[in-house]
Order: structure tokens, then C-alpha cells, then sequence
């Protein structure tokens, strides 16, 4: 049965807007009527900045007990609701409809290693991943984390990566595209951080989300390590402008990525291209 925020937003304040760099902001939202929003990692929800119009957002974070809900959103010059959103102050409301969309395969990956791979802005759907995965350590085997992006100025989340960097239980690889003076770490497009790694590749699941470019590259960086196509998960982007599968601009063929995605296994992802 679905609720009716599928249909009707839902009322949400913002708490806090915490400025992750000169793009991107990360929203903290508390929805108005005090009932939970239970989601999946890697589902997205539909946000109404009233006067501005709606659009689609990944939910960022899945912090054990956190009754908020957090979106981390680039500001696109000219597109007004990132605009609208940039603008907003603590205390000011929108409309939240969802969540929507079947998020990463979490029952696939119990038992398994898991290989995180984010370049830019995609480190934002796959936080709550990692997330979700650290408040259930046991669960889960090795946790190894890739995070690339073009300078340090564009890294999400800097408190919390100095934090993962301070456990035991997760990996994580940090790589910038190219020399910077303010930094000392790993230099070079992000497929060069395989070029040190072991897996076990009967027992490794891999989620991969970043810009465009960066697909086709880490895929071929994860075949090379023997990883199933059916155990490397890929999140897509299309125009989801319902969230329910009836306006059709996330259609391909029979697929709607609103409902089917927007993760899909690699195997799954391929069929898709051969339509």
C-alpha cells in the first residue's frame, strides 16, 4: 500500500544547511508531522520548493536512530529549485514526497566485501550506504572506499572523512585529479587507486556512482578484478519527474528507472543499453 506522500508532499522544515564547498550544500530536513521517513540507501525522494517547482534528490545519510532527512544538492546556475534551495534558511519549509526508487541491494551484499567507488558529487547516495554498512559492521565483510574528485575544494563531507580514516573497520582511498599545493595525498584519476588493490572476487560486491565519464573506466578497473557483473551496482540518472512511473521521462522501453532503479546490477544496466 502506498503512503500518501507518494502522491501528496509531505511538509518538511530545514534545520541546518551545512555548506560542503562553493557548490554544494547538504540540507537537514525534519518532516512537520513527526512520522518517520523509512528509506533504503540509494533511494531518492521528490522536493517541492514551493513557487519554484519540483525535483529529485538522493538521500544522503543513514545515521543509526537520526529521525532527519538530508539531501546533499548542487546549486545548477540557472535551475531554479537548486537555486531556491541554496537560498533557504533554517526555519523556511518544503514538500517531500517518497522515497522512491529501490535503492543498493543490501541483502545481496550481506556476507560479501564491499568496494565503494565515488567520484565527486556521487560520494553524496553512497554515504548512506556506507553508512548503513558501519552501523551493521557485522554484517558485512571487508569495506573498502574510493573517493575521487578534481581538487580538495570539492570534497563532501571533509569532518567525516577525517573521521572513516580514523577506524579500523573501513578503507578509504582518497585520490584528487591532479597536483594541488594543499594536498599531500594520493594524485590521479580515480581508476588508478585499483592499481594497489586485492579482492576476494567471488566474495565482492562494488557500487559505482559518479559523473558520467567515470562509468565506463571503473567498470572495466572492476572486470579486471574478476567482480560478477551481477554483484557490481551502478546508479543512473534520468528525468524523474513523478517517482511513480507515470509521466514516462525516466522510460527506457520497459524499464522505468523511477521504480526499477535507480541502482541496477551491471548484468541488468547492459540489457538496458542493448535496448
Amino acid at each position: 500500500m502506498q503512503h500518501e506522500g507518494t502522491y501528496v508532499p509531505r511538509t518538511a522544515e530545514l534545520v541546518e544547511a551545512i555548506e560542503e564547498n562553493s557548490m554544494e550544500k547538504t540540507f537537514v530536513f525534519e518532516l512537520v508531522d513527526g512520522e518517520p521517513m523509512p528509506y533504503n540507501p540509494g533511494q531518492f525522494m521528490l522536493v517541492t520548493v514551493f513557487g519554484a517547482g519540483e525535483a529529485p534528490f538522493t538521500l544522503c545519510s543513514m545515521p543509526a536512530g537520526d529521525p532527519y532527512v538530508r539531501m546533499t544538492v548542487r546549486r545548477y546556475p540557472g535551475g531554479e529549485v537548486t537555486e531556491r534551495l541554496h537560498e533557504m534558511e533554517p526555519g523556511a519549509h518544503v514538500g517531500i514526497r517518497g522515497p522512491f526508487g529501490n535503492g543498493f541491494a543490501m541483502e545481496m551484499m550481506r556476507g560479501r566485501d564491499v568496494l565503494v567507488v565515488a567520484g565527486g558529487i556521487g560520494m553524496a547516495p553512497q554515504r548512506g550506504l556506507i553508512e548503513a554498512i558501519l552501523n551493521n559492521r557485522d554484517q558485512f565483510g571487508k569495506l573498502t572506499v574510493f573517493y575521487g574528485m578534481a581538487s580538495p575544494e570539492q570534497m563532501l563531507y571533509n569532518d567525516l572523512m577525517d573521521e572513516w580514516q580514523e577506524r579500523d573497520d573501513i578503507d578509504l582511498r582518497l585520490t584528487i585529479d591532479r597536483p594541488h599545493p594543499d594536498w599531500d595525498g594520493h594524485v590521479g584519476l580515480i581508476t588508478t587507486l585499483f592499481e594497489d588493490i586485492e579482492v576476494d572476487a567471488l566474495m565482492t560486491s562494488a557500487t559505482i556512482v559518479g559523473p558520467p565519464v567515470m562509468y565506463r573506466f571503473v567498470i572495466m578497473e572492476c572486470e579486471k578484478l574478476g567482480l560478477s557483473p551481477e554483484y557490481i551496482f551502478l546508479s543512473l540518472e534520468r528525468r524523474m519527474s513523478c517517482g511513480v512511473g507515470k509521466c514516462g521521462h525516466c522510460a527506457i522501453k520497459g524499464t522505468y528507472v523511477c521504480i526499477d532503479g535507480p541502482v541496477f546490477s551491471l548484468s541488468e544496466y547492459r540489457r538496458l543499453e542493448e535496448e
